[in-house]
């Protein structure tokens, strides 16, 4: 019985894992064609990134993680992810602009190369905190398969 939980959770780890993989790649491909092509302020790339990634994680997660839980209306699930999001993303924005915060205002031009590796500095690391706590979030809320 604890055997075929641990796998279980092994295997929502990794599915979880993967989609989160992923939804890195759409978020940091996009925050740096924005900042680093487009010399975009790093916070407002990096809402315009999330955004994305985060309708690409929830489309992947309730196909290929989560399960539905019939006992919740879906729009409470989606209202729950959603809450859950936005407060990731405020995480999110807050470790970004952290990141560069101390810089001159014009950095993105006059410090380009130094401001763009800042700005994924930060990066990493709001997405090692935003994905745990969506983790911690998905897997107490709106789950059915366990």
């Amino acid at each position: 019985m604890l055997n075929t939980l641990v796998r279980k959770l092994i295997e929502q780890l990794m599915k979880f894992g993967i989609v989160g993989v992923i939804a890195f790649v759409i978020d940091w491909g996009i925050l740096n064609l924005l900042v680093g092509i487009f010399h975009m302020h790093n916070v407002l790339a990096a809402t315009i990134s999330f955004i994305i990634s985060l309708i690409f994680n929830y489309l992947a997660s309730m196909k290929f993680v989560f399960k539905h839980r019939p006992d919740m209306a879906r729009w409470m699930e989606i209202t729950i992810f959603f809450v859950a999001a936005l407060i990731g993303w405020f995480m999110n924005e807050e470790i970004v602009w952290t990141s560069t915060s101390w810089m001159p205002h014009d950095s993105m031009y006059s410090m380009h190369t130094r401001s763009v590796l800042w700005t994924n500095v930060g990066k990493l690391v709001a997405t090692v905190v935003v994905m745990t706590w969506n983790f911690a979030i998905r897997k107490s809320q709106p789950d059915d398969t366990t």
